[in-house]
Formats: structure tokens, C-alpha cells, sequence
């Protein structure tokens, strides 16, 4: 099926974030040691630890410094206690957002977020105000000039729910997250490399953005992506020309 043009708003986050790689390596230790702590430190058993080793070493972690989280965690050595929470709020023209984070301390981390939505034009929100906007799903994007025929035929035969085809060309496989392992595994098996895959909360009612207010978007979305405590933000902003 069709959907809308959003390569290059992909390729401008994929971007953005590279900038930051600095604090890529802490996000992923965090999300190591939360996957670790609630399901244990045995990899084969473990979905969520594996999906956060597979971002550890796309991220050039040594192998080691993953070995050494995941012992840490997992009770074998001293570690910090931290916990998940998810904010949701609203960005320029209505935008919606949602923050996870992690933290060791609610009462900052709050008070972090909410700064950052005020202050730059935005508002928090309250448990649910935007999540039914978004879906949680397996995402799996493919350049432009992929064969789209391949790509479903491999996609949907793993478990994938959904093949679409958007405006520019680049082509998304979406799944239910418990199926994101096999439709990557399998793709990959036929040849077949997504620029992006990833567990995600993919927005379903895009917002397009343009001149100042893209602008002001990127500004508040930079802020609270700096904050130390958020993990991940998603939004449903589209702001192609905002770069």
C-alpha cells in the first residue's frame, strides 16, 4: 500500500542522532541494564536484551563493556537501580511527542522534561494524551530503488503485518514487536539490508511542519533528546525542509 513521502525525514533524524553519538553508548548501557535486570542475563531467552546487544554493536561497543553490563545488572555486580518513564506532551502546532526515559530519579527527570516543553513551546501532557496516535510496532526501512516485490514477498511470509510503499520510494516493514526478530532475520537472510530496523512507536497521523515552526519543533525536540535521563523521543512532526 502507498503512504507518505518520509525517507528524508528519516535520513534527517538518522542524522541528528549520529551527531550525538556521543551519548549513544550511555542510552544503550541503560537499556541493557533494564532488559538484563527484568529478564535475566541469558541472551536466548532474552528479546529485549538481544534487540539492546544489536544496537550495542551497531554503536561499535566492545564486547566486553556489553558483557560487563550485562553482569552488572543481572546481580553479578553492583549496579544502579533505574526505572522507566514515559511522558507524553505536545510540540509546535500540536505536534505530539512522547519521551522515555530512564532514570534513578523521578522527581529530576520530571522536572527536566517539563522544563524543556515549557520552555520552548511546548506542553506536557497526561498518561495518554498522545500514545493513541503512535503504534508500537517492528520497523524495518529500505532505501529507494529496493524491489518492493522482494521485499514483501520475504516480509509477509516472516510474520510482517504490513508493506507500504511511501511517496519517495523508501519502503517500510512493519510488524508486531514479538515478530521484529524473525522479519529482520529473514530479510537480511534474502539479501535484503534496511537502512533502518528498529522497535519503535511509529507515528499514524503525521503533522507537517514548515519555516519557523519547523524550526522551533527541531529546537524543543534537541532539547529534550539532550536531557540525560530520556532514552527516546518520537513525534509525528514531518519537517523534511527543516534541516
Amino acid at each position: 500500500m502507498a503512504g507518505h513521502s518520509k525517507w528524508a525525514n528519516i535520513q534527517h533524524r538518522k542524522g541528528r542522532q549520529d551527531e550525538k553519538r556521543g551519548k549513544i553508548w550511555t542510552r544503550i548501557i541503560r537499556e541493557i541494564t533494564v532488559a538484563a535486570r527484568q529478564g535475566g542475563g541469558d541472551v536466548s531467552a532474552n528479546p529485549r536484551l538481544r534487540l539492546a546487544i544489536d544496537k550495542a554493536k551497531a554503536a561499535n561497543m566492545p564486547a566486553d563493556r556489553i558483557k560487563y553490563n550485562i553482569d552488572k545488572a543481572s546481580g553479578a555486580l553492583e549496579g544502579v537501580n533505574y526505572e522507566e518513564i514515559r511522558y507524553e506532551g505536545y510540540g509546535i502546532g500540536g505536534a505530539a511527542i512522547i519521551v522515555d526515559t530512564m532514570t534513578d530519579n523521578r522527581v529530576r527527570t520530571v522536572a527536566e522534561v517539563r522544563h524543556a516543553f515549557s520552555k520552548y513551546g511546548g506542553n506536557l501532557g497526561t498518561e495518554g494524551s498522545v500514545a493513541f496516535q503512535f503504534k508500537h510496532c517492528g520497523q524495518l526501512v529500505f532505501a529507494p530503488g529496493t524491489s518492493e516485490d522482494k521485499v514483501m514477498e520475504v516480509a509477509l511470509e516472516a510474520g510482517a503485518e504490513d508493506v507500504i510503499t511511501d511517496d519517495d520510494g523508501a519502503i517500510e516493514v512493519l510488524c508486531a514487536p514479538p515478530d521484529y526478530e524473525a522479519v529482520k532475520h529473514a530479510l537480511e537472510a534474502a539479501g535484503l539490508k534496511p537502512e533502518i530496523a528498529t522497535v519503535t512507536m511509529r507515528a499514524e497521523n503525521p503533522v507537517a511542519l514548515s519555516g519557523e515552526d519547523a524550526e522551533r519543533m527541531q529546537k524543543l525536540l534537541d532539547v529534550i533528546e539532550d536531557l540525560d535521563d530520556v532514552q527516546d523521543v518520537f513525534h509525528n512532526a514531518e519537517m523534511a525542509d527543516s534541516a
